[in-house]
């Protein structure tokens, strides 16, 4: 590659590489020294009085007008300056040779320096699937082809989104100017690579609803790892979905299976709040009928312990004493028999007649009246 002495630069594409290094953000051309010598000479002769060179000049000012001279011509032409929001990167014979931090510095004079200066604090955001409209910041004209995308449950999406991305660096300064041709179109489209392939591993409900922050975060990720792969220079800073929707041509169809959707959520919701009062009460009535049936066993157990137990002391006072066990039972068992009739009991063994004389002491409390007496006596 030969040095082009008319153009002031490298023949062919602009470096010695065949593609010269980039300058965004600003930085220093080459300037034609013969053009820049003429015109200086020009402006000398038109400073000095009578327009007749340096001749009638004392030996100090010729001096002075030097030494001015030489301080403009090296101001201009061997100092740069680096703004605060920049990176400056020296370039010596087309090699890269240093980095120069904001501020002013020296550098040697073309073409043996050259300096680019990109801004690499600056944020740049490019928009897929739509073209934004300067005039109209809040809207843009889709672009179909960008923003129509397949989910991996077979359906279409429509999804509008932009990417925020800086340079950062000192080394993605370097990666940046020399690897990058269109960074705009660089990023934009390993943008559209990366979301199609994260939509694509994703179902269009969860697009649509509580995935698209999982979505951003997924898609910078694997936008980084790519530009990182391609040595582009750039750091994402941000990804954001401006919209995701189902295409315009199927969007009430999608919005009936949606309200479909809701109703099958709300019904079955509804079921198991009915569910959820009625298996408790079940519960709580099967617990009572087996806590009253548990009471019973235990209650019938106990009696015919109990009666049996009873059985065993009669039985036990029998051997004792046969004949008046035998009697008191009989006793028991015709005061159980006729209980509520008058009884006379005989004793045989006694004296006399054999009855026993007793007090009925039941005829000595006066006899309640009977409603028919009470309704007579008034």
């Amino acid at each position: 590659m030969a040095w082009n002495k008319q153009t002031g630069g490298w023949k062919g594409n602009g470096g010695p590489w065949g593609q010269g290094p980039r300058n965004s953000g600003g930085g220093s051309s080459p300037p034609d020294l013969e053009e820049l010598l003429r015109r200086s000479q020009d402006r000398l002769r038109r400073v000095l009085p009578g327009g007749g060179g340096m001749r009638n000049l004392s030996p100090l000012t010729i001096i002075a007008i030097l030494g001015l001279a030489a301080a403009f011509i090296g101001y201009n032409f061997l100092t740069f300056r680096v703004d605060p929001n920049e990176l400056g990167i020296v370039l010596q014979f087309g090699k890269y040779n240093r980095q120069a931090d904001p501020g002013l510095h020296f550098r040697l004079p073309y073409p043996i320096e050259t300096v680019f200066t990109p801004q690499v604090t600056a944020v740049h955001q490019v928009t897929i699937g739509q073209v934004v409209d300067d005039r109209n910041p809040n809207g843009g004209r889709d672009v179909p082809e960008e923003s129509l995308m397949l989910t991996g449950d077979e359906n279409i999406v429509d999804i509008d989104f932009s990417v925020f991305w800086l340079i950062g660096s000192s080394q993605n300064a370097q990666n940046y100017l020399f690897n990058m041709v269109d960074p705009d179109g660089t990023v934009k489209a390993a943008a559209e690579s990366s979301m199609r392939e994260v939509v694509g591993q994703s179902n269009i409900q969860d697009l649509l609803t509580q995935a698209r922050q999982i979505t951003e975060s997924k898609v910078q990720a694997l936008l980084q790892k790519t530009l990182d792969q391609f040595q582009a220079g750039v750091t994402i800073t941000q990804v954001q979905l401006l919209k995701v929707d189902p295409p315009a041509e199927v969007v009430g169809s999608f919005r009936d299976v949606q309200a479909a959707q809701a109703d099958q959520v709300r019904l079955q919701n509804e079921a198991q709040t009915y569910a959820n009062q009625v298996v408790p009460q079940a519960r709580g009535q099967s617990s009572q009928i087996t806590n009253a049936a548990s009471a019973f066993h235990d209650r019938i157990i106990a009696e015919a312990k109990g009666q049996a137990q009873a059985f065993n002391s009669v039985y036990q006072s029998y051997k004792t004493a046969p004949d008046v066990t035998r009697q008191r039972m009989y006793l028991e068992a015709m005061e159980q028999i006729l209980t509520g009739k008058d009884k006379i009991i005989l004793d045989e063994s006694a004296a006399g007649s054999g009855v026993i004389p007793y007090l009925p002491l039941d005829t000595l409390k006066p006899a309640p009246a009977t409603p028919s007496t009470a309704a007579g006596t008034r």
